[in-house]
């Protein structure tokens, strides 16, 4: 199994319950450690190098590494936005090319760790990189989500034939290094903070080990067996599907699911990241 982003936060804790139920768990991260893989997400050539490596069967990938919230447009080497790149087109490029290994392992599963941000914003085909449109960091992230739930769509629609199954799921509120770019006003009005600058956990909030559960029950659990194509919330249930917008509070919109929006992602994701 390969989990990015598995050196801290909600990563970490998949990759120990993982291994703890006796997975075999490969931790591919920007800054490795011992025997740490070396993947940065937002580099293509990082990713083909990652790729190239592997051998073998692989029966599970957690694509759990993002970045969220930039206060300012960043871009990658190549020009794309970077949490578009860092959280979609990279896996993309890393769960696409794996294929064939994923084939290999006869039921393999691809478990995308997407957000209740997704209801923010549909994925936005016309400049998805805010190369014209005003930028802001949480329409940026938010599209960025949505296209990950978008790829489990694309995957499970072309996949099942391989046995590969693919789902996506939203962790909840946790406090992990992903909230490093919010301001301590945002921070403070989410109850998430206090005037001194000292973390709350309010009772919308989770433990990284709750938030990890979920995406453990994806990759390992014989219950998601065959299931395939999915959104499911922080508490293990599969999400109604609402309209999406600024009052939905819960759920997975209808925007993230539709299969023509993830059908036309995939063709955009599969030129930008084989052209580049």
């Amino acid at each position: 199994m390969i989990v990015t982003g598995g050196a801290s936060g909600i990563g970490l804790e998949t990759v120990r319950a993982l291994r703890k139920a006796g997975a075999e768990v490969a931790v591919a991260t920007r800054k490795p450690t011992g025997d740490q893989l070396a993947l940065d997400l937002s580099d293509l050539h990082s990713v083909r190098t990652f790729v190239a490596s592997w051998t073998g069967p692989v029966h599970a990938i957690v694509a759990n590494a993002g970045v969220m919230a930039l206060p300012t447009r960043q871009v990658a080497a190549n020009g794309w936005e970077l949490q578009l790149a860092t959280n979609f087109l990279g896996h993309f490029a890393l769960i696409t090319g794996l294929h064939e290994n994923l084939r290999q392992a006869g039921d393999a599963r691809v478990v995308m760790v997407s957000s209740g941000a997704q209801l923010r914003a549909p994925f936005d085909f016309d400049d998805p990189h805010f190369e014209r449109r005003p930028y802001d960091p949480w329409v940026a992230y938010a599209q960025s989500k949505t296209a990950d739930v978008l790829l489990a769509v694309g995957a499970a629609r072309r996949w099942a034939g391989d046995g590969i199954t693919a789902n996506a799921f939203e962790p909840g509120y946790v406090h992990t290094n992903l909230q490093r770019h919010i301001d301590a006003a945002t921070m403070r009005a989410r109850g998430a903070m206090d005037e001194e600058g000292n973390l709350l956990m309010p009772p919308h909030f989770t433990t990284p080990e709750q938030g990890a559960a979920t995406a453990v029950l994806l990759a390992a659990s014989p219950l998601m067996d065959g299931v395939t194509g999915r959104f499911f919330s922080s508490a293990n249930q599969e999400a109604e599907v609402v309209q999406g917008g600024p009052d939905a509070t819960t759920g997975v919109a209808t925007w993230s699911l539709n299969p023509s929006a993830a059908d036309r992602l995939w063709h955009y994701a599969l030129t930008a990241t084989t052209t580049h």
